[in-house]
């Protein structure tokens, strides 16, 4: 059975999608069978991996309203190992039509039922934002991984986002579990960075991944090609980075792996 994680913290620009287009292809470059769910209406995630979704209709919206099954909207993308269901504007106005449904919070969990087999792991990109979508992601996951940026003001908001993990845990999802907290947008250069992240492993302790994500030029270039950054620039620092979080993220469950 594929582990679901969930990237997601409710502060944009905080480098959430990056992680979950790089980390997913990382994963797939281990030649695990990684399954990337976009659930976030800027369908920033799927632009970024060369899918233009605006005009279909088998994306992540249609099975969330219940007009598609969710094998029929996946979608193959450059890398062997590494498969996407895409997102659509549409999904703006999802969580109104799903507000009359019965148990609106589990419906993607039911969903994910169907096809937790297929997948070593199941990556699902979360919008900014800690509404209905969210919640869904959450309650299908296993785990939760927070992407914090190694700014002023880092830590903002992260409250409330612990908060809302706790009360899914409670009321929701008593499985779902915190995978780790990824320092991202990383300065050697600045000592501010430097003092963020000693703040988040205070704060966080061994939850904090020993990777760190550095700034990287190649890394902020790649989506607009349409490709993870290991197809843009294999060498890379931003490359080389995510490689390692997926190499950390596996030894973190080799337990569940089935190699």
């Amino acid at each position: 059975m594929g582990k679901v994680i969930s990237i997601a913290n409710q502060k944009g620009g905080v480098g959430k999608t990056t992680t979950s287009i790089n980390l997913a292809a990382s994963l797939a470059a281990s030649e695990y069978d990684v399954l990337l769910i976009d659930i976030d209406p800027q369908a920033n995630t799927s632009a970024g991996l060369g899918i233009d979704s605006k005009r279909s209709d088998k994306t992540i919206y249609e099975v969330l309203v219940g007009k598609q099954k969710i094998k029929d909207t996946v979608v193959k993308t450059e890398m062997p190992f590494l498969s996407l269901v895409p997102s659509h504007i549409n999904l703006v106005g999802a969580e109104i039509e799903m507000v009359s449904i019965k148990h609106r919070e589990l419906i993607l969990k039911k969903v994910l039922d169907d096809i937790r087999d297929d997948y070593d792991f199941i990556i699902i990109d979360c919008p900014p934002s800690l509404g209905l979508l969210t919640l869904n992601s959450l309650s299908a996951s296993d785990s939760v991984l927070i992407p914090v940026q190694c700014e002023y003001y880092a830590l903002e908001g992260l409250g409330q986002l612990l908060n809302t993990i706790s009360i899914v845990q409670f009321q929701l999802n008593h499985e779902l579990e915190i995978e780790g907290v990824l320092l991202t947008m990383f300065d050697s250069r600045l000592r501010l960075s430097n003092q963020v992240v000693e703040e988040v492993k205070h704060h966080f302790g061994n939850k904090v991944f020993d990777t760190i994500i550095a700034r990287n030029v190649r890394l902020s270039e790649a989506p607009s090609h349409g490709k993870p950054v290991i197809l843009y620039d294999a060498l890379c620092t931003g490359s080389q980075n995510y490689l390692e979080l997926a190499k950390e993220l596996i030894e973190n469950n080799r337990s569940l792996l089935k190699k």
